[in-house]
């Protein structure tokens, strides 16, 4: 069916087929939505002058930076189905009055619990053994000397402490970890669930486990590089839920290489997918994952009902929730004319 003439231009950057997407906004009238003819940023632009609303990709595949927004003259709301806006240009859009809004808090108990079920597969050597066992070993004195250990007790850090962090705070504070936590700005004692803030360099110098959950922003790129991973004490795990960009990997997989620091968990990669030919896919330390903290079915369902609604009531001109930059959450429509 064709859309109708009035209604609202939707481009979806969106990293999932097009079926997908469609299947999200079903039901919705007064609505065209569009792709563009490639995952390309040219694709992009040429697509973007006429879409009213976008929805922009998680992957940070595609970008919508001043050029596009340059180019989108109609574009009156940008709705994130993530956390992270690190693939959008906030000062641009901003600038162009054109209001941006995301899932923040959405993914956070997802999150959390993948940064703890993470940090006791590390620990335990569990993909390894599963991995022994399946080619027709049986390694069972071998773990401690692998360097098997218990988490209760150990001293955590978590880097960030917004919803994420904040969670991953009670959570290793329920088994019994001692937990302190940096972010720019320290929360009150009643919002630290159990955690001390402490200077980040001093943070990470005492962390037998280390927790990422930072936005990747100018400020926190390249935050924890070579020297701050080389902060860690022996034996340490790292826990990397944030962004690509943030932990320095090769510098990280240099480390366990040496033997110095005991296993990572890694959720995010400067490049996604992670290419074949990098180095780090060679350690039996390292814990991958496809940047799926946040998959689970009711983290996505809280998220894709929050796009859904948000993309309706844009439409239909009432407050949308979660906006980020801080105007106005009633969208209003732009006309152009010739």
């Amino acid at each position: 069916m064709a859309a109708r003439s009035d209604a609202w231009v939707t481009l979806s950057l969106a990293p999932v087929p097009r079926e997908r997407v469609r299947g999200w906004f079903a039901g919705i009238d007064d609505l065209d939505l569009r792709f563009p003819a490639e995952r390309t940023p040219e694709a992009v632009r040429a697509a973007i002058g006429e879409a009213e609303i976008v929805i922009p990709d998680w992957s940070s595949a595609l970008h919508v930076a001043r050029p596009e927004v340059d180019a989108a003259a109609r574009l009156a709301f940008v709705m994130s189905a993530s956390v992270g806006l690190d693939s959008l240009d906030m000062a641009a859009l901003t600038d162009a009055g054109v209001v941006v809004a995301n899932t923040a808090g959405l993914n956070a108990s997802s999150v959390a619990e993948w940064c703890l079920a993470a940090a006791f597969a590390v620990a335990r050597s569990l993909v390894w053994v599963d991995r022994e066992v399946r080619a027709g070993s049986w390694p069972q004195l071998e773990l401690p000397e692998r360097g098997s250990a218990e988490l209760g007790g150990r001293r955590v850090g978590v880097l960030g402490f917004g919803a994420v962090g904040s969670r991953v705070a009670r959570l290793f504070t329920a088994i019994g970890c001692d937990v302190h936590y940096w972010t720019r700005r320290p929360r009150p004692t009643a919002e630290e669930n159990g955690a001390t803030w402490s200077e980040l360099d001093a943070l990470i110098a005492r962390s037998e486990i280390l927790v990422v959950n930072l936005a990747l922003t100018d400020e926190t790129r390249g935050l924890v590089d070579a020297r701050r991973l080389d902060l860690l004490p022996t034996g340490a795990i790292l826990i990397d839920a944030s962004r690509g960009g943030i932990v320095d990997h090769g510098a990280l997989g240099r480390l366990l290489d040496t033997g110095r620091l005991r296993g990572a968990a890694l959720d995010v990669f400067t490049t996604e997918p992670l290419p074949m030919d990098d180095p780090i896919r060679r350690s039996d330390r390292i814990l991958f994952s496809s940047h799926a903290a946040a998959a689970t079915a009711e983290s996505v369902e809280r998220i894709f009902t929050l796009v859904r609604s948000n993309v309706a009531r844009a439409i239909a001109g009432e407050p949308v929730e979660s906006v980020v930059n801080g105007l106005d959450p009633v969208i209003v429509r732009r006309r152009v004319t010739a």
